[in-house]
């Protein structure tokens, strides 16, 4: 797990390799992603995009924006959670991935960025 708190917003990132959504032999290795995004500020936020950055083992880097998560611009209240899965091909079996959310305060509008932790996929038999 890969953990960061920023402007009062934790996220959490796990990573698990799919060998169901994989096939090795034609270099597409999938891996799962929970992030799991706490709001400890006294506001609401809402999510609005997300920026990604995916690299690979290849050094290949690609980019990934769009407006919020997973189809949905959560409302998150003070004190409360908001958790979602996706996933990442990879044409490695390692990798990495980072970014950040743009936010919204409800109360007064203020647009602010909380960068979202690095963090590794690695197939499970080249973990330490």
């Amino acid at each position: 797990m890969t953990k960061l708190i920023v402007l009062d917003i934790e996220i959490k990132v796990t990573t698990n390799y799919s060998e169901l959504q994989s096939n090795p032999q034609a270099s597409e290795y999938f891996f799962v992603y929970n992030v799991n995004i706490k709001n400890n500020s006294h506001y609401e936020v809402q999510l609005l995009s997300r920026r990604w950055f995916i690299l690979d083992s290849n050094s290949e880097m690609r980019e990934v924006e769009g407006e919020g998560v997973v189809g949905m611009q959560p409302n998150i209240n003070s004190n409360d959670t908001y958790n979602y899965f996706s996933g990442c091909l990879l044409n490695t079996g390692i990798g990495k991935m980072w970014g950040y959310y743009t936010f919204v305060r409800s109360a007064d509008g203020k647009i602010f960025e909380v960068p979202i932790p690095e963090f590794q996929m690695v197939l499970p038999w080249l973990k330490n």
